[in-house]
This record gives C-alpha cells, structure tokens and sequence, in this order.
C-alpha cells in the first residue's frame, strides 16, 4: 500500500474497483467504482489533495 507524499493523504490502496485512502487526520475512507487508472492518476498527481477534490470527493 503506497505511501504518498501529502499533506493531507498518508497512503492509498486500489483493488477491484475501490480506493481507500487513509488521510493524515487518521481516517480511511473507501471509494468504490474507481477506476484503475483513476488511482494512477492521483499516484501520479504532483498535489495529491487537489487531485482527490477535483476528481474523487463527491464524484465516488
């Protein structure tokens, strides 16, 4: 399970359609219907918080 290198996101995981990120506030929360490259996306993402709210938060 990736750690990410955020102010916000500690780490992600992806498998079968669901993203779960733990955030740094200590919470894990799951995002199911993800798609694969998504989660590339946002591993690739130079901000991670911004990648999150522009394409997962409210969307998933």
């Amino acid at each position: 399970m990736p750690r990410v290198t955020s102010t916000a996101i500690d780490r992600v995981e992806w498998s079968n359609g669901v993203l779960s990120i733990w955030f740094d506030s200590g919470g894990r929360y799951d995002y199911p219907g993800v798609s694969e490259r998504l989660y590339l996306g946002l591993l690739r993402a130079e901000s991670k918080g911004r990648f999150f709210n522009q394409h997962i938060r409210g969307r998933y």
